[in-house]
């Protein structure tokens, strides 16, 4: 069996002019925490992350969360960089915003948050009002992206969107105008398409907010090897090429030395 740590999150404050405990701390605020806690601590791989379970505790409100200790020990090396540089700019994309959320809720609510683990309880990061773990904002910058996959769901009834499953960023959901996918003639589902759209990029990084994404244009993609075109290719190449002496055309291109 796989050794399990915890983390615990602590909130401090007041609920009018009472304590904040688990008997006034309402449900909402608690689906708040629990919306953060898989990308504070598995940003990256949901599909196959192991099992957390959830416990809420006096002492003011501790939010109590457990799985393996692998990743108990990854995130408390997190929170200690965290503190050390006071920053989180270089936390993966889901691990900021989780932050940023917890923050935002320390502002709306005049609560202060507690952060530590089974792995190192002397250490933890607190998050209050007066502090501010945010992401820098000059690090992200609009950019022109394109992606590759399997469109296999398009439309929505309010926020029109297309959903694209890549081999390299899994599956993307692209926001798009509805006059766009209503003015496409062809069936769009489970076809492989080139996607030209807009979104947010890490100037550092190079990491894609995928929550950003707006869609530009749609791109046939249908690559096929076909051999009778290659080779009318080679014989116009040929063609082209017959009084040219390849040795010195790729001289010339070397700059006049040979190899």
């Amino acid at each position: 069996m796989d050794k399990i740590g915890s983390i615990e999150i602590r909130v401090i404050g007041n609920k009018g002019s009472l304590t904040l405990s688990p008997d006034n701390y309402d449900i909402k605020e608690i689906a708040l925490i629990l919306q953060n806690i898989e990308d504070l601590l598995f940003p990256n791989n949901k599909k196959d992350r192991p099992i957390i379970t959830y416990d809420i505790e006096e002492g003011s409100v501790r939010n109590i969360f457990k799985t393996s200790l692998q990743a108990i020990i990854g995130f408390s090396a997190v929170i200690t960089q965290i503190e050390k540089v006071n920053s989180i700019d270089f936390l993966d994309l889901k691990t900021a915003q989780a932050i940023e959320n917890i923050q935002s809720l320390s502002y709306q609510k005049n609560y202060d948050f507690e952060i530590k683990t089974s792995v190192s309880e002397d250490t933890a990061l607190k998050i209050t009002p007066n502090t501010k773990f945010f992401r820098t904002e000059n690090i992200w910058i609009d950019a022109e992206l394109y992606f590759y996959g399997t469109l296999t769901n398009a439309g929505g009834k309010t926020k029109a969107n297309i959903h694209l499953d890549t081999d390299e960023f899994g599956s993307l959901t692209i926001e798009a105008p509805k006059v766009y996918l209503q003015n496409q003639e062809e069936n769009l589902l489970y076809k492989k398409f080139g996607v030209r759209a807009t979104g947010k990029q890490n100037l550092e990084t190079g990491e894609i907010d995928k929550s950003s994404l707006k869609l530009l244009q749609l791109i046939d993609f249908s690559p096929k090897y076909d051999d009778q075109y290659l080779d009318t290719l080679i014989t116009k190449a040929k063609s082209n090429w017959k009084d040219i002496n390849a040795n010195d055309w790729l001289n010339n291109i070397r700059g006049g030395y040979d190899a």
